[in-house]
This record gives structure tokens, sequence and C-alpha cells, in this order.
């Protein structure tokens, strides 16, 4: 079984509590919006306190074009990544010795919330000392699910390739898509829930050579499912302004008949059932969301309880959310032999789920 050897988490330059987000929200759309105070109550049932962002809150108020946006987000994401992809190859929480980037097989790239061409995993390969034969693979538009697929994604290249050592990378800078001219709900809805983020996760074969520090979660099994001719449920509207959110407010609802059947065919096919699933893993997407995750998979507080923590102090960074919340369970060092699921859903509307085991 391969496993998930390390994984940091990147701290952004900017925090933003959720009454500055509302004030700031309020300020920038109180002239075009009618009724929008009744609006902004979303920003008290989100289940979210605060936030990091990548720029100041005051840079929306000076209008910005999608170009300057985006030649914004390609020098981040380049820089985050960098710093992001260090902590975790050095990571001593995980690691007994460090990795060095020239032994690295693989980069799975993750993001939605931009647009590079080359991709910003090419621009890493300039920074850091990585092999030139070193295999790119850039994720984009899974939006929430990204963190999830690219951690499939790299189980699947580790079951190839016992030996290698993938690079999961998810970074996502979601303020920078905030649209200050848009006046539709759930851009209002977006600005109550987004933020910007940044993981890395190495993700070994199992005859990699590495020298671990603690029990790790390896994984089982991964799983994908699409619904199809459901494009609108989230994801971009792409306009001249730039990336315009698409979010129904059916998610929740969507989540509590969709979700069940998914998850119990995916730990069907491993002769396992809900109950012999000790960890939850899951991107947490908002309160209700987290909410439906519940509801529809019979889970307690007590396993929700991680995810709500990071959506409490972070809130949605898109694909690397649930990285932040694998990292707070890999610190905790299980060495349990329970169960554990990874589990994301974004665009398509699809979802993405990963059955992992803790040990040695």
């Amino acid at each position: 079984m391969p496993k998930i050897c390390s994984v940091s988490t990147y701290q952004m330059p900017y925090t933003l509590t959720q009454q500055e987000a509302k004030q700031l929200t309020a300020d920038l759309f109180q002239q075009h919006m009618p009724r929008l105070e009744r609006l902004l109550q979303v920003f008290h049932n989100g289940g979210i306190d605060k936030r990091q962002l990548c720029i100041s809150p005051e840079w929306h108020r000076t209008p910005r074009s999608f170009a300057e946006r985006n030649q914004l987000y390609v020098e981040l994401a380049t820089q985050y990544s960098v710093e992001v992809i260090q902590q975790c190859l050095k990571n001593e929480d995980f690691l007994a010795s460090p990795i060095t980037p020239d032994s690295v097989d693989a980069i799975i790239f993750v993001s939605t919330t931009g647009l590079a061409t080359p991709s910003i995993d090419a621009r890493i390969m300039n920074i850091l000392p990585f092999s030139e034969r070193l295999r790119r693979i850039p994720l984009w538009g899974l939006g929430c699910a990204g963190g999830a697929a690219g951690i499939s994604r790299a189980f699947d290249f580790c079951k190839a390739y016992p030996t290698a050592k993938v690079l999961v990378v998810c970074v996502e800078l979601c303020s920078l898509t905030f649209q200050t001219e848009d006046i539709r709900k759930s851009n209002i809805i977006g600005a109550s829930l987004f933020a910007d983020g940044a993981a890395a996760v190495l993700v070994c074969g199992d005859e990699a050579e590495i020298a671990l520090q603690c029990a790790v979660p390896h994984i089982v099994h991964s799983g994908s499912k699409l619904w199809p001719h459901s494009e609108q449920v989230m994801g971009w509207d792409i306009q001249n302004s730039g990336l315009h959110v698409i979010f129904q407010k059916s998610i929740p609802s969507i989540i509590n008949r969709w979700l069940r059947p998914f998850i119990a065919e995916f730990l069907e096919e491993q002769y396992l059932t809900e109950r012999d699933v000790a960890y939850f893993i899951a991107h947490p997407g908002g309160k209700k969301v987290l909410e439906a995750y519940e509801q529809a998979l019979f889970l307690t507080t007590e396993q929700t309880a991680t995810a709500r923590m990071i959506l409490q102090q972070y809130g949605n960074m898109s694909s690397p959310t649930v990285l932040y919340v694998l990292e707070q369970f890999m610190l905790e060092n299980k060495k349990s032999d329970e169960f554990g699921m990874l589990v994301a859903l974004g665009p398509g509307f699809c979802g993405e789920a990963v059955l992992v085991k803790w040990g040695e």
C-alpha cells in the first residue's frame, strides 16, 4: 500500500475575520444590491471565524482586470508552491531525514483559481533542483475535489511504480477571483466562504527508500464518481472580467441523497461498511456541507470536529482544505489499525474518496 509520508500547509500573509469580510462586502455592494443586509447574514451561518488571504483585503477596493489578477496568481502560486514543497520534504514531524527534490519522481499540481501555460509545476522546476526527468501531472478544474483527487492519482502512480516518490501540491488563491461587480447571490455566498491556501503532500510507493518518524496513513483504495449533466451545480462562469463563481444553494441536499450510495459502494469494494471507518477526513465546504456529511454517512460531530475546526480557522480554501484536515490527523500520530476515509466533492458534480489505514 502506498503511504502518505509527509504533509505541510502554508500560512498566508493576511488574516481576515468574518466580521471584517462582511463589512468589506457591504462596502463594495451596498450601492448596487437591494436588501443586501439580508444576504449578508450568510457570513454568520457558515461556521467560519477567520481566514487567510494572499493579498490585503483593501486590494479589492480598486478595480482589477482579469490579466492583473491572473499575473498575480502565477507569481504567488509559484512562490507558495516552492515554500510549501520545501517544508513538506524536510518536515521533521513525519520524516526521520529530509528528502531531496531530485529524488522525487513525479509532481501533481492541483489548482483551479488561475491560468498558466506552462503550468505552475514547470515554473517550480526552474527554482527547486528537481530532476529534468520529473513527470509533471497538472490537474485543473476539479475545484474543491482537487486535493483528494491529487492523492488518488498519486496512489495510482505509486501502484504502477512501487519505488516512486510523488508530490501532490495544491494552491488556490480564491481571493484573486472575487468579482466586485457581480451582484448575484452566489457571489455573496462565495465571498462568505472562500479563502486562500496551499499544501503539499508526499506519497511514496511500497518500495521507496524513505525513513519515517512516526506511523503514517497507508492508502488502501481510492475511488471517483461523477454525477452526469450536473455542470451547473458548482464551478466557474468564465467571462471577460474573470472567473465568476457558480454555486447552487441545493449543494447540501445533493450531498444528502448522492454521497451515501457512492461511499457505500466504494467501501463495499473493500468488504467494509461505514461502521468500519473511524476517522473522517472531510473537505469542509461550509457548515451546511459538514452537516450534510453527518446526515448522509451517519457521522458524529466528534468525527467531523477536525474538519469543522479547519473551516472555522481557515474558511474554504478549495482543493488544499482537505489537506489541512489531513495534516491535523497526521500530527495526532495515530497508531491504531483503524480505517480512515478522506473525502472531497467538487465541480462535475463529482466525488473523490480515499481509504487509509495508519501503520508504520
